[in-house]
């Protein structure tokens, strides 16, 4: 029994330590040796001349209290008007997002009573795209001015099929744990993508804001729940390389409770998990060298393998302390426990809207991993719609 609980043990911190830190680093060794021994220069041409038509598209559901603000934010773009198209989807919303929409002639507006979720929508607007790019926003998220510049310089490079911007989180100082813990994990993300699109390529793009050349779309199945992740895996799958451009950014507040944002953290679970059985051709690291190695790494262990080996890591401790009496798995559980201690200390700060962002990112961090399991359960289920109510934010 010894030996069983020692390799549970050792098996489950090496997963946890490699799923969330170990990878990083061995990202960033990897970087830095590629800049020393295969150097590369950004030859964009800035020239107006040089730049694609783009199609901006929006799914909009219900989106009254944003829309008017995003319509405003993507017409005020640093791009020629003349090459940028804006097209908003607003299907099944039973709001006023159609007739505000409407009050912009240059926007083209699709609309229809039935409502059969974003890819749906998504695919009924391919059709009007006559550009050779398309850019993804969502309707709750304001861009940059010069995001769609900042995205659309990397095709100049024909290997490129789709490029990722960044989602930022405005996190301000009376945000509570989930905006704190929102904040610091898309910061860590950030720096992630930014490494994996150096290396090869970023392993899925977030919805908030991405791109892809028009020829490449393909359908999406109706009932994927994270098309967007789904959309641009398919792309590097191809053998095209997803970039990642931080000075293309979407900002979006938090969310506005932790019960929101666990509401989003299991949809995204059951999602992943869906792609990774979709996707599963991915893993043949054989056949796809880097991509599997990055893919793996950075989306297939979080979704698998780290939150059942968080639970198997304290039971190993508890056994090996009963067990063994050894000092350092009394001193491991110790932390553990302290871990766990300040996770609930970061609850009742949530609760109670006390700002000791200290304790935030331990309760946010078991947040994601709960969520991993219910999301689990809602894949086996099927029950997870993809005509999901999305998250409130702050």
């Amino acid at each position: 029994m010894l030996l069983f609980f020692t390799i549970c043990f050792w098996a489950s911190l090496g997963i946890l330590f490699y799923s969330y830190f170990g990878y990083g680093l061995v990202l960033f060794g990897l970087v830095k040796a590629k800049r020393i021994f295969k150097p590369t220069a950004s030859n964009f041409s800035d020239s107006e001349e040089m730049l694609p038509d783009v199609t901006v598209v929006v799914a909009a559901y219900n989106e009254e209290d944003y829309i008017t603000e995003k319509i405003e934010n993507t017409l005020a773009l640093q791009y020629p008007p003349e090459k940028l198209k804006l097209l908003v989807v607003t299907d099944g919303s039973s709001d006023q997002t159609p007739n505000l929409v409407k009050k912009y002639p240059q926007v083209t507006l699709l609309h229809q009573p039935e409502r059969r979720g974003k890819i749906a929508a998504v695919e009924r607007a391919m059709p009007y795209v006559t550009t050779g790019i398309v850019v993804f926003t969502d309707a709750n998220t304001m861009l940059n001015q010069e995001a769609i510049l900042k995205l659309v310089r990397h095709y100049q490079d024909e290997k490129v099929g789709a490029v990722a911007g960044e989602k930022r989180i405005l996190v301000k100082e009376k945000d509570a744990a989930h905006g704190a813990g929102e904040g610091i994990y898309w910061k860590y993300e950030s720096a992630l993508k930014k490494w994996d699109s150096e290396l090869y390529t970023v392993v899925g793009a977030a919805g908030e804001l991405f791109s892809i050349r028009t020829k490449l779309f393909e359908s999406v199945p109706h009932d994927t729940l994270i098309e967007d992740f789904y959309m641009t895996l398919r792309i590097a799958q191809k053998g095209y390389k997803v970039r990642y451009e931080p000075e293309a950014y979407a900002l979006e507040g938090p969310s506005a409770s932790v019960g929101e944002e666990l509401k989003r953290k299991i949809r995204i679970a059951a999602g992943g998990i869906q792609a990774v059985v979709r996707l599963s051709s991915l893993l043949n690291l054989a056949k796809y060298g880097l991509l599997s190695f990055q893919y793996i790494s950075h989306r297939v262990l979080r979704w698998t393998l780290a939150p059942l080996a968080l639970l198997l890591l304290l039971i190993s401790n508890i056994a090996l302390v009963e067990v063994s009496h050894h000092p350092f798995f009394q001193l491991a559980l110790v932390l553990q426990l302290f871990f766990y201690l300040a996770a609930l200390l970061g609850k009742i700060c949530e609760t109670r809207k006390l700002k000791i962002k200290a304790f935030f990112v331990p309760y946010y961090f078991l947040i994601m991993n709960y969520a991993v399991y219910l999301g689990f359960a809602r894949f086996l289920k099927g029950s997870q719609s993809v005509l999901w109510e999305k998250a409130k934010r702050g």
